[in-house]
């Protein structure tokens, strides 16, 4: 098993597979932010392709088993956040130009999302933040995960990064994992509207690095 930087060359060869497991890290939080799940992966298959998006392949680490992706580690210094959302426009106007959506739903998506934006604490400067971290269910159980968050820590450290953090829904069993691996709860965020919908309470989960 190997663990590299996605490249240029890695772009079609792991497209198909990043919204599936993108989606796989919170997906009651993502089926509320999407209604249409068509429109999620055009989104994210958009990003991965686009640099200094939310979901860019130049933000993420690739865990690989005889040409077979296995995980991915998506990550990035965490003031970048809010920049790499709205650097996703042009993803948003392909799609509708594409026909995948029309007006009405991203209204519905933007409605939502400003619906669940108290889920995401506000990330400070000299954080390194992980953004996405997944494991395909066919692969659990060899250690990927852990060693794909090990590699980011590491390497957030090697960068000179202070802490590392990231959101996970409460509800979500990595959680325990993340705790194995030295992370603890910095933050408890509810969102009452999602939260009706079934949204549970994301945390926020972070190291401070050495």
């Amino acid at each position: 098993m190997e663990f590299v930087q996605a490249n240029e060359q890695m772009l079609e060869q792991y497209a198909a597979d990043i919204p599936e497991l993108v989606h796989a890290t919170g997906p009651v939080s993502y089926d509320y932010h999407f209604p249409k799940r068509k429109i999620f992966d055009a989104l994210v298959t958009r990003s991965w392709r686009t640099p200094s998006t939310l979901f860019a392949a130049e933000a993420t680490r690739l865990a690989i088993e005889d040409g077979e992706l296995l995980g991915i580690e998506i990550g990035f210094h965490g003031i970048e956040y809010r920049k790499r959302i709205a650097a996703l426009s042009p993803a948003w106007a392909e799609i509708l130009a594409a026909g995948i959506a029309n007006p009405a739903d991203v209204q519905e998506v933007l409605e939502h999302s400003d619906h669940a934006s108290w889920l995401n604490p506000v990330i400070g400067e000299g954080t390194y933040y992980v953004h996405a971290l997944s494991v395909k269910p066919a692969a659990r159980g060899k250690r990927v995960g852990m060693q794909l968050l090990s590699n980011a820590i590491e390497s957030a450290r090697q960068q000179g990064f202070g802490k590392l953090q990231l959101d996970v829904l409460s509800d979500n069993p990595a959680v325990n994992f993340y705790q194995s691996m030295g992370l603890t709860l910095l933050v408890e965020s509810r969102a009452p509207i999602p939260e009706r919908h079934g949204v549970p309470p994301e945390w926020r989960m972070g190291i401070v690095l050495d």
